[in-house]
Protein backbone atom coordinates (compact mmCIF):
# COMPACT_ATOMS: atom_id res chain seq x y z
CA UNK A 1 0.00 0.00 0.00
CA UNK A 2 1.48 3.23 -0.76
CA UNK A 3 1.42 5.64 2.13
CA UNK A 4 0.48 9.40 2.14
CA UNK A 5 3.24 12.07 2.10
CA UNK A 6 3.73 13.60 5.44
CA UNK A 7 1.60 16.60 5.69
CA UNK A 8 -1.59 15.40 3.56
CA UNK A 9 -3.11 13.47 6.04
CA UNK A 10 -6.91 14.62 6.79
CA UNK A 11 -7.15 16.20 10.16
CA UNK A 12 -8.11 14.05 13.09
CA UNK A 13 -10.52 14.84 15.87
CA UNK A 14 -10.22 12.48 18.94
CA UNK A 15 -12.72 12.32 21.51
CA UNK A 16 -12.31 11.78 25.07
CA UNK A 17 -15.59 10.08 26.95
CA UNK A 18 -15.94 8.42 30.07
CA UNK A 19 -17.66 5.58 31.08
CA UNK A 20 -21.18 6.35 32.48
CA UNK A 21 -22.39 5.41 36.06
CA UNK A 22 -25.00 2.96 34.23
CA UNK A 23 -22.10 1.10 32.31
CA UNK A 24 -19.99 0.04 35.58
CA UNK A 25 -23.10 -0.37 37.92
CA UNK A 26 -23.88 -3.22 35.16
CA UNK A 27 -20.52 -4.44 35.35
CA UNK A 28 -20.85 -4.58 38.70
CA UNK A 29 -24.19 -5.70 39.09
CA UNK A 30 -24.97 -7.96 35.81
CA UNK A 31 -28.65 -6.96 35.08
CA UNK A 32 -30.54 -3.88 35.07
CA UNK A 33 -33.11 -5.79 37.78
CA UNK A 34 -30.12 -6.02 40.16
CA UNK A 35 -28.88 -2.08 39.39
CA UNK A 36 -32.35 -1.03 39.69
CA UNK A 37 -32.70 -2.98 43.13
CA UNK A 38 -28.97 -1.59 44.20
CA UNK A 39 -30.55 1.94 43.77
CA UNK A 40 -33.38 1.69 45.44
CA UNK A 41 -31.99 0.34 48.37
CA UNK A 42 -29.92 3.37 48.58
CA UNK A 43 -33.06 6.02 47.65
CA UNK A 44 -31.67 6.54 44.07
CA UNK A 45 -33.77 6.11 40.99
CA UNK A 46 -32.50 4.12 38.12
CA UNK A 47 -34.51 6.09 35.71
CA UNK A 48 -32.07 8.87 36.51
CA UNK A 49 -28.96 7.17 35.89
CA UNK A 50 -30.41 6.06 32.52
CA UNK A 51 -30.91 9.95 31.93
CA UNK A 52 -27.48 10.59 32.02
CA UNK A 53 -26.10 7.75 30.21
CA UNK A 54 -28.83 8.13 27.34
CA UNK A 55 -27.48 12.07 27.41
CA UNK A 56 -23.88 10.89 26.82
CA UNK A 57 -24.57 8.65 24.01
CA UNK A 58 -26.66 11.68 22.14
CA UNK A 59 -23.89 13.80 23.05
CA UNK A 60 -21.32 10.97 21.42
CA UNK A 61 -23.42 10.90 18.65
CA UNK A 62 -23.61 14.41 17.63
CA UNK A 63 -20.68 15.22 18.08
CA UNK A 64 -19.23 12.46 15.73
CA UNK A 65 -21.93 13.53 13.12
CA UNK A 66 -20.02 17.16 13.64
CA UNK A 67 -16.44 15.59 12.09
CA UNK A 68 -16.71 16.59 8.49
CA UNK A 69 -16.39 13.38 6.34
CA UNK A 70 -13.00 14.17 4.49
CA UNK A 71 -11.78 13.82 8.35
CA UNK A 72 -10.27 11.53 9.97
CA UNK A 73 -11.95 10.06 13.88
CA UNK A 74 -10.67 8.56 16.91
CA UNK A 75 -11.90 7.94 20.24
CA UNK A 76 -10.56 7.05 23.33
CA UNK A 77 -12.15 6.00 27.13
CA UNK A 78 -10.60 7.75 30.11
CA UNK A 79 -9.32 4.62 31.30
CA UNK A 80 -6.98 4.21 28.03
CA UNK A 81 -5.22 7.74 28.09
CA UNK A 82 -2.07 6.59 29.32
CA UNK A 83 -1.88 4.25 26.47
CA UNK A 84 -3.03 6.52 23.85
CA UNK A 85 -1.42 7.82 21.46
CA UNK A 86 -1.97 11.44 20.06
CA UNK A 87 -0.31 13.07 17.11
CA UNK A 88 0.55 16.29 17.08
CA UNK A 89 -1.79 17.65 14.27
CA UNK A 90 -5.04 16.23 16.30
CA UNK A 91 -7.82 18.19 17.25
CA UNK A 92 -9.04 16.69 21.01
CA UNK A 93 -12.76 16.90 21.90
CA UNK A 94 -13.10 16.27 25.78
CA UNK A 95 -17.10 15.24 26.46
CA UNK A 96 -18.04 15.05 29.89
CA UNK A 97 -17.49 17.70 32.33
CA UNK A 98 -14.84 19.62 33.43
CA UNK A 99 -12.25 16.84 35.07
CA UNK A 100 -11.71 15.22 31.91
CA UNK A 101 -10.02 18.23 30.49
CA UNK A 102 -7.56 18.23 33.09
CA UNK A 103 -7.51 14.26 32.95
CA UNK A 104 -6.37 14.48 29.03
CA UNK A 105 -4.31 17.92 29.47
CA UNK A 106 -1.42 16.31 30.66
CA UNK A 107 -1.02 13.89 27.34
CA UNK A 108 -1.12 16.68 25.44
CA UNK A 109 1.60 18.79 23.73
CA UNK A 110 0.39 21.78 22.40
CA UNK A 111 -2.84 19.74 20.78
CA UNK A 112 -6.00 21.88 20.96
CA UNK A 113 -8.88 20.89 23.22
CA UNK A 114 -12.27 21.21 22.43
CA UNK A 115 -14.61 20.80 25.68
CA UNK A 116 -18.33 19.44 25.37
CA UNK A 117 -20.04 19.56 28.30
CA UNK A 118 -22.95 16.53 27.74
CA UNK A 119 -24.96 17.04 30.20
CA UNK A 120 -25.65 21.05 31.10
CA UNK A 121 -26.44 21.93 34.27
CA UNK A 122 -24.82 19.38 36.11
CA UNK A 123 -21.08 21.10 36.24
CA UNK A 124 -19.65 23.98 36.89
CA UNK A 125 -18.59 24.28 33.47
CA UNK A 126 -15.48 26.17 33.38
CA UNK A 127 -13.58 24.15 30.86
CA UNK A 128 -16.19 22.34 28.84
CA UNK A 129 -17.71 25.67 27.30
CA UNK A 130 -19.45 24.19 24.25
CA UNK A 131 -22.41 21.93 23.75
CA UNK A 132 -22.79 19.06 21.03
CA UNK A 133 -24.42 21.18 18.78
CA UNK A 134 -21.82 23.96 18.64
CA UNK A 135 -18.69 21.41 17.61
CA UNK A 136 -19.20 21.50 13.92
CA UNK A 137 -18.90 25.46 14.14
CA UNK A 138 -15.77 24.96 16.83
CA UNK A 139 -14.09 22.43 13.94
CA UNK A 140 -14.78 24.72 11.52
CA UNK A 141 -13.02 27.90 13.10
CA UNK A 142 -9.96 25.60 14.19
CA UNK A 143 -9.94 24.72 10.63
CA UNK A 144 -9.63 27.93 9.42
CA UNK A 145 -7.39 29.66 12.17
CA UNK A 146 -9.93 31.94 13.57
CA UNK A 147 -10.55 30.01 16.50
CA UNK A 148 -10.47 31.61 19.98
CA UNK A 149 -7.57 29.54 22.08
CA UNK A 150 -6.50 29.95 25.68
CA UNK A 151 -3.29 29.29 26.68
CA UNK A 152 -3.52 27.87 30.53
CA UNK A 153 -0.69 27.49 32.87
CA UNK A 154 0.31 23.94 33.84
CA UNK A 155 2.09 22.82 36.82
CA UNK A 156 5.11 20.47 37.48
CA UNK A 157 6.44 17.89 40.31
CA UNK A 158 9.87 16.70 39.50
CA UNK A 159 11.53 14.25 41.37
CA UNK A 160 15.38 14.04 41.48
CA UNK A 161 15.18 9.98 39.96
CA UNK A 162 13.37 11.95 37.43
CA UNK A 163 10.29 11.27 37.89
CA UNK A 164 8.06 13.43 36.61
CA UNK A 165 4.21 14.75 37.37
CA UNK A 166 2.06 16.87 35.03
CA UNK A 167 -1.28 18.80 36.08
CA UNK A 168 -3.42 21.52 35.11
CA UNK A 169 -4.96 22.38 38.59
CA UNK A 170 -3.06 21.37 41.26
CA UNK A 171 -0.50 19.12 42.93
CA UNK A 172 -0.46 17.40 45.85
CA UNK A 173 2.58 16.52 48.23
CA UNK A 174 1.71 14.91 51.08
CA UNK A 175 1.11 11.75 53.00
CA UNK A 176 -0.53 8.60 51.25
CA UNK A 177 -2.76 8.53 54.55
CA UNK A 178 -3.15 12.09 54.84
CA UNK A 179 -1.48 11.68 58.36
CA UNK A 180 1.84 14.04 59.17
CA UNK A 181 4.23 14.57 56.10
CA UNK A 182 7.67 15.87 57.47
CA UNK A 183 9.86 17.88 54.88
CA UNK A 184 12.00 20.22 54.59
CA UNK A 185 10.71 23.81 52.73
CA UNK A 186 12.89 25.61 50.32
CA UNK A 187 11.10 28.85 49.42
CA UNK A 188 12.67 31.06 46.36
CA UNK A 189 13.56 33.90 48.13
CA UNK A 190 15.76 31.87 50.38
CA UNK A 191 13.74 31.30 53.39
CA UNK A 192 13.77 27.45 54.66
CA UNK A 193 11.71 25.56 57.33
CA UNK A 194 11.09 22.15 58.44
CA UNK A 195 7.29 21.41 58.49
CA UNK A 196 4.89 18.34 59.47
CA UNK A 197 1.76 19.18 57.95
CA UNK A 198 -1.11 17.63 55.77
CA UNK A 199 0.75 18.24 52.87
CA UNK A 200 1.39 20.83 50.22
CA UNK A 201 -0.14 22.21 47.39
CA UNK A 202 0.81 24.10 44.52
CA UNK A 203 -2.20 24.95 41.67
CA UNK A 204 -2.47 27.25 38.62
CA UNK A 205 -5.17 29.79 37.83
CA UNK A 206 -7.33 27.14 36.34
CA UNK A 207 -7.20 25.43 39.85
CA UNK A 208 -8.10 28.62 41.64
CA UNK A 209 -11.42 27.89 41.26
CA UNK A 210 -11.08 24.32 42.96
CA UNK A 211 -9.27 23.60 45.90
CA UNK A 212 -6.91 26.31 45.67
CA UNK A 213 -10.26 28.58 46.14
CA UNK A 214 -11.44 26.61 49.27
CA UNK A 215 -7.90 27.08 50.71
CA UNK A 216 -8.02 31.04 50.42
CA UNK A 217 -11.15 30.98 51.77
CA UNK A 218 -9.57 29.07 54.69
CA UNK A 219 -6.98 31.64 54.89
CA UNK A 220 -9.25 34.84 55.05
CA UNK A 221 -8.39 34.90 50.76
CA UNK A 222 -5.00 35.39 51.47
CA UNK A 223 -3.89 37.38 47.86
CA UNK A 224 -5.18 37.64 44.72
CA UNK A 225 -5.27 34.40 42.98
CA UNK A 226 -3.34 33.64 39.71
CA UNK A 227 -5.24 33.39 36.72
CA UNK A 228 -5.21 30.76 33.83
CA UNK A 229 -2.80 31.94 31.48
CA UNK A 230 -0.84 33.93 33.92
CA UNK A 231 2.70 32.37 34.54
CA UNK A 232 2.08 32.48 38.10
CA UNK A 233 1.09 29.40 40.73
CA UNK A 234 -0.43 29.77 44.34
CA UNK A 235 0.93 27.54 46.88
CA UNK A 236 -0.44 26.80 50.30
CA UNK A 237 0.39 24.24 53.19
CA UNK A 238 -2.32 22.70 55.09
CA UNK A 239 -2.67 22.44 58.31
CA UNK A 240 1.25 22.81 59.61
CA UNK A 241 2.05 21.69 62.49
CA UNK A 242 4.29 23.81 65.42
CA UNK A 243 6.69 21.95 67.13
CA UNK A 244 10.50 22.08 68.54
CA UNK A 245 11.69 20.42 64.80
CA UNK A 246 8.62 21.89 62.55
CA UNK A 247 7.62 25.39 61.82
CA UNK A 248 4.44 27.43 60.69
CA UNK A 249 5.99 30.33 58.99
CA UNK A 250 6.24 29.27 55.50
CA UNK A 251 2.62 28.20 55.17
CA UNK A 252 1.52 29.91 51.40
CA UNK A 253 2.26 32.53 48.82
CA UNK A 254 3.10 32.71 45.19
CA UNK A 255 5.60 31.42 42.36
CA UNK A 256 6.35 33.90 39.85
CA UNK A 257 7.06 32.16 36.27
CA UNK A 258 10.45 30.87 36.86
CA UNK A 259 10.06 30.16 40.49
CA UNK A 260 9.99 27.06 42.20
CA UNK A 261 9.34 25.50 45.64
CA UNK A 262 11.61 22.58 46.81
CA UNK A 263 11.52 20.01 49.17
CA UNK A 264 13.17 17.61 50.55
CA UNK A 265 11.09 14.43 52.03
CA UNK A 266 12.12 13.83 56.19
CA UNK A 267 9.48 11.02 55.93
CA UNK A 268 9.93 7.68 55.00
CA UNK A 269 7.32 8.12 51.89
CA UNK A 270 5.14 10.83 50.19
CA UNK A 271 3.17 10.70 47.51
CA UNK A 272 2.88 13.46 44.89
CA UNK A 273 -0.34 13.69 42.37
CA UNK A 274 -2.21 15.91 40.43
CA UNK A 275 -5.60 17.28 40.00
CA UNK A 276 -7.36 14.72 42.15
CA UNK A 277 -5.96 11.56 40.76
CA UNK A 278 -4.95 9.59 44.11
CA UNK A 279 -4.17 6.70 41.85
CA UNK A 280 -1.87 7.85 39.35
CA UNK A 281 1.43 9.04 41.83
CA UNK A 282 4.47 8.99 42.24
CA UNK A 283 6.59 7.87 45.06
CA UNK A 284 9.01 10.31 46.90
CA UNK A 285 11.03 8.74 49.87
CA UNK A 286 13.36 9.65 52.57
CA UNK A 287 16.08 12.11 51.39
CA UNK A 288 14.81 12.86 48.23
CA UNK A 289 14.00 16.51 46.37
CA UNK A 290 10.72 17.10 44.88
CA UNK A 291 11.04 20.59 42.43
CA UNK A 292 7.17 22.55 42.45
CA UNK A 293 6.71 24.77 39.63
CA UNK A 294 4.99 25.91 36.80
CA UNK A 295 5.02 23.49 33.70
CA UNK A 296 7.13 23.48 30.50
CA UNK A 297 3.69 22.88 28.51
CA UNK A 298 0.00 24.26 28.21
CA UNK A 299 -3.12 23.46 27.78
CA UNK A 300 -4.72 24.91 24.40
CA UNK A 301 -8.22 25.46 25.24
CA UNK A 302 -10.85 26.50 22.73
CA UNK A 303 -13.03 28.88 24.14
CA UNK A 304 -16.57 30.28 22.51
CA UNK A 305 -15.59 33.70 20.78
CA UNK A 306 -18.60 35.61 22.16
Amino acid sequence: MRSEPAGTLAPRVVVVHRRTELDDLIDRHATRGQVEFFLRERGRDLAEVQRRHDALMQARRRVSAAVPVDWRHGEVERADLDRFRFDAGDIVVALGQDGLVANVAKYLDGQPVLGVDADPGRGVGVLVRHLAGQVAAALADLAAGRAVVQRRTMVSALLDDGQRLTALNEIYLGDAGHQSARYDLALPDGRHESQSSSGVIVGTGTGATGWLASLRHDRGHQGDPPTPEQHRLAWFVREAWPSPTSGTRCTAGHLMADEQLEVIVRSDRLVVFGDGLERDHLNATWGQQVTLRRAEQVLHLVVPSA
